[in-house]
């Protein structure tokens, strides 16, 4: 049975406040970059950018982050930016669903090898059970599920949703 958790306006809105309370860290920023991690993070990584483009005068650049999620480690992680790109910027890690911690953790490793002038993350779905010192910044939703639920995210479109199954 679905249980929707978030509706499309309920997303729409929670998306549309993560982006201004970006925009309040980072007022000063002339440069934010918005790292999605590849999956439904680089698809609400580019739903903030485009709010983001609409109330700061700021260049808004996204970086593509790339791993294998079931084994970062082995895989490594890359981005579509040069480490040039970002090094000394802002840099705001955003993925969708933040469940274990273990991508989120990856990610953020890969960013502390350069220099940044600040690292923050941001998830649609903050699960409050993980298994990695992990916690996200800016964040849609906290849930207290069990390890049997399973938080799925939509994000589509017209019909953007999350379920929990």
């Amino acid at each position: 049975m679905d249980n929707k958790i978030l509706s499309h306006n309920q997303i729409k809105h929670k998306t549309e406040r993560i982006a201004y309370q970006i925009l309040e860290a980072n007022i000063d920023e002339p440069e934010i970059v918005v790292a999605g991690i590849k999956g439904g993070g680089l698809v609400f990584a580019k739903k903030i950018i485009k709010i983001l483009q609409k109330i700061t005068d700021s260049t808004i650049t996204l970086c593509q982050v790339t791993m294998d999620k079931k084994n970062p480690l082995e895989s490594g992680v890359t981005t579509s930016l040069a480490e040039s790109d970002y090094r000394d910027k802002s840099v705001i890690l955003v993925d969708d669903v933040l469940n274990s911690g273990s991508t989120l953790i990856y990610g953020v490793h890969h960013f502390l090898k350069t220099p940044l002038k600040q690292l923050k993350t941001a998830v649609l779905v903050n699960r409050n059970h993980k298994k990695f010192p992990v916690k996200a910044d800016y964040k849609g939703i906290s849930l207290s599920t069990s390890l049997n639920e399973h938080v799925r995210v939509e994000l589509n479109g017209k019909s953007d949703a999350v379920y929990l199954d």
